[in-house]
């Protein structure tokens, strides 16, 4: 998997909510992320489900989004949680990887979709998809700052 770090952080206190850039956040193991709309139950999509506890996705996936087509999107409208470089967060799912001191376990890739394109423009479906950013599940908490290092938790084997 290559090793990653945390370009910037966003949380929203509300569903449609701008999302808000800060230098570091809580993470809370089955809750998700101090501050964070889902956090507190209150996002759009809001599940009691893991897999709405944390949201990340690549500055390249985003930067490939304005090269190849055209659109231009500001970290924090992708309104993913953290933004990563260097990680391949596609090949996460059913990993965990630690970020910081916080472990995570990647759950499912998180696809854009139309109220994602509502909330910022026309394009981002098309440009984001299968690039749209990884849900992830928190199993124990800490501190995650940007400049934090992501990684894959390397899987113990019994040698023969």
């Amino acid at each position: 998997m290559g090793e990653g770090k945390v370009v910037s952080i966003y949380t929203a206190p509300a569903a449609t909510a701008p999302m808000w850039g800060q230098p570091q956040v809580q993470a809370v193991a089955g809750k998700g992320l101090e501050g964070d709309r889902y956090f507190s139950g209150t996002g759009t999509f809001w599940k009691p489900r893991p897999d709405y506890e944390v949201t990340l996705i690549e500055i390249e996936a985003i930067e490939a989004l304005e090269r190849d087509y055209g659109v231009s999107l500001a970290p924090g409208e992708s309104r993913r949680n953290i933004v990563t470089r260097g990680v391949a967060l596609n090949h996460l799912v059913g990993r965990e990887f630690q970020i910081g001191e916080v472990t995570l376990r990647g759950i499912r890739l998180c696809e854009p979709c139309a109220h994602l394109q509502r909330l910022t423009r026309e394009g981002v479906i098309k440009g984001l998809a299968h690039r749209g950013g990884l849900r992830a599940q928190v199993l124990n908490g800490g501190t995650i700052a940007v400049d934090d290092r992501v990684a894959e938790v390397p899987k113990l084997t019994i040698a023969d």
